[in-house]
């Protein structure tokens, strides 16, 4: 027996201006989706609109369609694009009084350049007649497109002929469409602010990518604003957890109004930061150039305008060794934006020219950070495989918590895909780090040569100071150089503290410089409590070396920078301190002094010393035991 569930999808409208999109959808759903006081003066749509729809399934699931009304006029084609950006299907509106008219064919431009693969053409105004040569139009027109399957209907919102027909055809179609998947990367791409009295600001718009919930902290780009989502609505009912694909308001009492903005996106923290620069795969349509010449050519440096989400970015356009495309063809291209976006990759995109009469090119993101340096094999943004490949290669390496962070692929689809490219040889998995093989050879060979380098020139040494080899290996990341530690603690070296060295390795002085350790000891030993300072001890740089070995391997104890001790010295000064107090109660730093027969220069930063590792404790101007 099935089990009915509910699904949830965005519809948009799409057509030419007065072809009868908003009285279709108040048809299908009893709401006006023009809500401005100028839209219904005028009578056309300018701004976004929104319903809902509620229809079963042909196997019993409930679908719960959120519809967005969008503008048809050429000067609203802006707002149009911010609306079907994140749609599972188009609900595709040609007049049977006027047939196919421009705006129909820009729209069908925007909607393939967004990836939009799903539609049903309403034919309206049907009681005009013409219904069999603008049926014969419109397949004509999208013959060779991803729409040239879908379902004509008829209809009249004036006699509701073709109606209910139109509802059963939308509910079979979106019954046959894949949900929006749940990456564990929320997105909301902001429509629409207002605030509310006595309930805050208010956002809303489709959610994609994942979920969002009551109470969660999130954070909206770019203005990098963090707060916490204090309630959720989905047309008009409260929820407690919005789901991807559901048209979604969310209550922001603590960020001002005036702070936020359509284009703005609401996610949650983790996934980086919104960029001034991306790099995408540009598309110029095949049909423009034999449906409108456009008058405008995307040369290298020209101006244009990006609509990415519910966002709009004047830009600047630099191509790829190859140059613009030609209608039919892409071409890779570095977008600098006037203001950053939070994109990903795999995202699409839309280019209108400078003027914003002409809509010149459509896109998808290849890299969202902006790096032109992507291998050819980063043109093919759905491979995984090819993606983290690119990815890996520019550096060589790559941190897995945040490889493909901002990609429509999800942390577990990207963890199997790193451990079968292992598997295959491509790459090294270490830890924190994703590296190509011949690169990770490389690496570890080099810090190999220098860890025994080190231990040749200057055998007294513990081992290779941990920022010597990140500087000397030109690693930035800490968590790469983790990694590489972790990889070379596997194979034959330890790492004592902030130094790495072979496990074979033992300090030693050369022998050359043996007599001079003999002689600092002596030194040290006939003032043990009273030492002469470091600068006097280290009279060359032979004695240096021999100061920094005793330190290393600890037979001497740097209380300061200027001060050190024998072991033993410290030892038997620590043990006094103790007795004294014990037997005396707090004392102050002048009675410690005198009654261990040292100097103020040395028992400061012994009394701290023994502070920090907890054997006394600084009470006003005395030390007691802890």
């Amino acid at each position: 027996m099935h089990e009915v569930t509910t699904r949830h999808f965005i519809i948009a409208t799409a057509g030419h201006v007065d072809h009868g999109k908003s009285a279709l959808v108040k048809a299908l759903t009893g709401i006006d989706p023009d809500r401005l006081p100028e839209e219904k003066k005028r009578q056309i749509t300018i701004d976004l609109g929104f319903a809902a729809l509620n229809v079963t399934a042909p196997n019993g699931d409930k679908i719960h369609a959120g519809i967005v009304d969008v503008p048809g006029h050429e000067d609203f084609v802006r707002n149009m694009i911010a609306g079907v950006g994140s749609i599972d299907l188009a609900l595709f509106v040609v007049a049977a009084d006027d047939g196919w008219m421009p705006q129909s064919e820009e729209h069908s431009q925007i909607l393939n350049y967004l990836g939009v693969r799903r539609a049903v053409i309403a034919l309206t105004k049907i009681d005009l007649g013409r219904v069999d040569i603008v049926t014969e139009e419109i397949r004509r027109q999208l013959r060779g497109t991803c729409f040239a399957g879908s379902p004509i209907v008829p209809t009249s919102v004036r006699s509701g002929a073709g109606i209910k027909d139109l509802e059963g055809t939308l509910a079979a179609e979106l019954a046959a469409a894949e949900p929006q998947r749940d990456l564990g990367k929320p997105r909301l791409f902001i429509d629409r602010v207002f605030t509310l009295r006595g309930i805050g600001t208010i956002v809303t718009g489709t959610l994609t990518g994942g979920s969002l919930r009551r109470g969660q902290q999130i954070i909206v780009y770019p203005a990098n604003l963090e707060t916490r989502i204090r309630s959720i609505q989905s047309h008009g009912q409260e929820v407690d957890v919005a789901q991807s694909g559901m048209r979604t308001a969310l209550n922001l009492p603590d960020v001002p109004v005036d702070q936020l903005k359509r284009g703005d996106v609401v996610t949650i923290p983790g996934f980086g930061a919104p960029r001034s620069t991306i790099v995408g795969l540009l598309e110029k349509s095949s049909r423009l150039d034999r449906e409108r010449p456009l008058p405008c050519r995307l040369k290298n440096g020209s101006s244009a305008y990006v609509h990415h989400g519910t966002s709009r970015v004047a830009a600047r356009i630099a191509w790829g060794e190859n140059g613009p495309p030609d209608a039919g063809q892409r071409e890779i291209a570095r977008l600098r934006l006037a203001s950053p976006i939070f994109a990903f990759i795999g995202d699409r995109f839309v280019v209108r020219d400078s003027s914003e009469r002409y809509t010149i090119a459509g896109g998808i993101v290849l890299d969202a950070d902006g790096d032109m340096q992507l291998p050819a094999s980063a043109a093919t943004p759905d491979d995984l495989h090819s993606l983290l490949r690119a990815t890996i290669a520019r550096q060589g390496f790559a941190r897995r918590e945040v490889l493909l962070h901002k990609s429509q692929f999800t942390t577990d689809e990207i963890s199997k895909a790193l451990i079968n490219l292992e598997q295959t040889g491509e790459i090294i998995l270490r830890q924190h780090t994703a590296a190509d093989c011949e690169f990770w050879r490389k690496v570890r060979e080099q810090a190999i040569g220098l860890i025994d380098a080190m231990h040749k020139e200057t055998p007294e040494r513990a081992g290779v100071d941990l920022n010597e080899i990140r500087s000397a290996l030109r690693i930035e990341e800490p968590e790469v150089l983790e990694s590489l530690l972790a990889d070379l603690c596997e194979g034959g070296f330890v790492r004592k503290g902030s130094v790495i060295a072979r496990t074979s390795h033992r300090p030693k002085l050369p022998a050359q410089v043996q007599s001079i350790e003999q002689r600092i000891r002596e030194v040290l030993s006939k003032q043990p409590f009273d030492p002469p300072s470091r600068k006097a001890i280290e009279s060359d740089p032979h004695a240096r070396q021999v100061v920094r070995f005793l330190i290393e391997n600890g037979d001497l104890i740097e209380l300061a920078f200027d001060v050190v001790l024998l072991r033993e010295s410290f030892g038997r000064m620590k043990s006094q301190v103790v007795k004294f107090i014990s037997k005396n109660g707090p004392a102050t730093v002048s009675e410690l002094r005198q009654a261990l027969g040292s100097s103020r220069r040395v028992i400061v930063p012994l009394l701290e010393r023994l502070d920090r590792e907890g054997t006394t404790r600084r009470e006003e101007d005395t030390r007691c035991l802890r």
